[in-house]
Order: structure tokens, then C-alpha cells, then sequence
């Protein structure tokens, strides 16, 4: 048997003309695999209930000339609303403190003639304010009244919203995955062509949208309290899904 003796930088250089070889090979051959026809369609879903939980923020608000007297009035007055929310029934775990700031307040003076003259301190400011769960809305229009009435003085925002929105969601997933569906058959039939397997389902994030009804719901509540419409909730949720063709 003859051997061969190569030099090592030929070798080298055979090698790296071998591997180089396959893998043009397999690009190649890659390159003309035919690829998967497929259809791809995005569907909508939604599912409205009406909401079982309002989201409710305010604050109170003090003005006073040193920072120790606004501080000790703001502290009996929300320590008055936070009672009184208890005692109402809304549990510990629902009530939350969002914010707090002590501010100086000052009178700016006129210094349209060109003067230079300095800002003058008046006062101080408190603003504690608080996130509430209310979780009977029924008490939502009294807990507002009864919250000014103890010293609430600025803020009011609610936003109405479910505990558990599982199960709406799930009926919206379901309409959205039905709507892919329709969409991708009358895409299909235009196109002469049959649906195969899907191939990949993705869905997008899905948030609720409030929903206002037209009708006042204040008859439901005393008459002294602020009347509320609760409407309702709609969930939405869209899917993406990508079809294989027939061949």
C-alpha cells in the first residue's frame, strides 16, 4: 500500500475546501426545498359582563400656615374617612394609601415693573390620597358622598373592573379563534384552494374596555347618594393564525 505525505498547510487548505463543499451542498439543497404554503389571518373576539368591582382614587387635600398644622389636619381627616370606610365594609386589604406629598406654598409678587422681588411663603400643603376597592357597588355612590362629607377634596376617578374575568375572556378567545377560522375559509374559496392543519396560533394581550350603557342606574341608590352607571366591561382578544394549504 502507497501512503502519502502531505504538507500540513495542504492539508489544511484540502479541509477547509471539503467542509466548505458540504455546506454549499446543504445550502443549496436547502435553498430548493419547497417551502409550506400557508394562509395567514388575524381574528377578533369580544365579551362584554357587566363589572362586579369599581376602582375608586381621591384625596384630601389641607392647607395650613406651618407644615406640623397641615400635617395633624390631614391626618384626623383621612383617619375619618379611613373609619368610616371600614365600618362601611370595605376590608383592610382593599384599602391602599397611593400617594403623599408636604408642599410649601408661596404668593409670587408682580414683577412687571422690573423688579426683583422674591416669592413669599404663605403656608404649607398636604395631598394624601387613596386607592379604594369597592367590591359592592351598590355602596359606591354612598362611600363617594360620604368621603366628601368627611373631608375628601380632590381627585374622584373611578374605573369599574372584574375580579376574576377568566371566564369572559376565555368566551372572547374562543370568538376570536372562530373569526380566524371564518376569515381563512372565504380566503381559501376565493383563492380555489382547501385549508389544511394550523400551523401556528398566537394570540395578542387583551385589556378590558369600559363599555357605558345609556341609562342611569341612580334609583338603585338613596337619594342622597351620587348617582352611578356602572355599564359594562368588554374584554377583546385578537389571535393570529396561520393555515397550511392543500396541496
Amino acid at each position: 500500500m502507497t501512503s502519502i505525505t502531505l504538507p500540513r498547510r495542504l492539508k489544511t487548505v484540502l479541509l477547509a475546501a471539503a467542509f466548505a463543499g458540504v455546506a454549499g451542498a446543504s445550502a443549496f439543497a436547502q435553498d430548493n426545498t419547497p417551502r409550506e404554503a400557508v394562509i395567514t389571518v388575524s381574528g377578533e373576539g369580544r365579551s362584554s359582563v357587566a363589572p362586579d368591582m369599581a376602582i375608586l382614587s381621591f384625596s384630601v387635600v389641607t392647607d395650613a400656615k406651618t407644615a406640623r398644622e397641615a400635617l395633624d389636619a390631614n391626618n384626623k381627616t383621612m383617619a375619618d374617612v379611613l373609619n368610616a370606610l371600614k365600618t362601611g365594609g370595605i376590608a383592610e386589604r382593599d384599602l391602599q394609601t397611593s400617594g403623599f406629598a408636604v408642599n410649601p406654598q408661596y404668593q409670587y409678587p408682580d414683577n412687571s415693573d422690573g423688579g426683583n422681588r422674591q416669592p413669599v411663603l404663605t403656608g404649607y400643603q398636604v395631598a394624601n390620597s387613596l386607592t379604594i376597592k369597592v367590591r359592592d357597588l351598590a355602596k359606591l355612590g354612598a362611600i363617594i358622598d360620604q368621603s366628601v362629607t368627611l373631608g375628601v377634596n380632590q381627585g374622584g376617578s373611578i374605573q369599574f373592573s372584574n375580579d376574576k374575568p377568566e371566564a369572559v375572556i376565555t368566551e372572547a378567545r374562543k370568538a376570536a379563534v372562530a373569526d380566524a377560522v371564518a376569515k381563512a375559509k372565504v380566503l381559501s374559496e376565493a383563492a380555489g384552494v382547501s385549508l389544511g392543519r394550523i400551523v401556528e396560533i398566537a394570540e395578542n394581550a387583551s385589556r378590558p374596555e369600559p363599555m357605558p350603557m345609556m341609562r342611569s342606574m341612580a334609583k338603585e341608590y338613596a337619594a342622597d347618594a351620587v348617582p352611578i352607571a356602572t355599564g359594562e366591561n368588554s374584554y377583546n382578544v385578537t389571535v393570529n393564525v396561520t393555515f397550511a394549504i392543500k396541496q
